[in-house]
C-alpha cells in the first residue's frame, strides 16, 4: 500500500480510514476470544467501538497521555472537521470526539504507522475489556 501524505487529507477522510482499521483490530480480538455467533459479535463489538466507547477511550488516552502531539493534532483535525452525517445514538460532542479517535488511526494506519495503530488497537482493547 502506498503512504499517504495526512497533511493533505481532511479529518473526515482520516476517520473514514481509522473506523475500519479499528474496527478490524476489535472483530480479529472478539473472534480469539471465541466468539463466533453473529449477533453475539455485533453486540460485542458496539462496545469497543460506539461513538461512547471511542470517547472514553481519548479521555482514558490523555489521562495516561500516551498520544504523541502529532496525534492530538490529527485528533483535533478529526474532531473539528464538519460532517454532513449526524449522530445516530449519541449527542454530537461525543460524536465529534469519537470522529478525532478514528482521525488518529487513520493517520498512523494511512502514513505506515502500523505498529504504532497496533499498540493503539491494544490499549484501546484493553481499556474497554476492564470496563465490561
Amino acid at each position: 500500500m502506498t503512504e499517504f501524505r495526512a497533511d493533505l487529507l481532511n479529518g473526515i477522510a482520516l476517520a473514514y480510514s481509522g473506523d475500519a482499521v479499528y474496527e478490524v483490530f476489535v472483530r480479529d480480538y472478539l473472534l480469539s476470544q471465541g466468539i463466533t455467533k453473529p449477533g453475539e459479535l455485533q453486540r460485542t463489538a458496539v462496545k469497543y467501538v460506539s461513538a461512547k466507547a471511542q470517547a472514553f477511550l481519548i479521555s482514558e488516552m490523555e489521562k495516561d497521555a500516551i498520544l504523541t502531539e502529532e496525534e492530538l493534532t490529527y485528533f483535533k483535525r478529526g474532531r473539528n472537521a464538519h460532517s454532513k452525517t449526524t449522530a445516530k445514538n449519541t449527542d454530537v460532542v461525543t460524536y465529534r470526539i469519537s470522529t478525532g479517535f478514528e482521525a488518529i488511526f487513520g493517520f498512523n494506519h494511512l502514513t505506515g504507522k502500523h505498529e504504532r495503530v497496533a499498540f493503539l488497537a491494544n490499549y484501546c482493547i484493553e481499556k474497554i475489556s476492564e470496563q465490561i
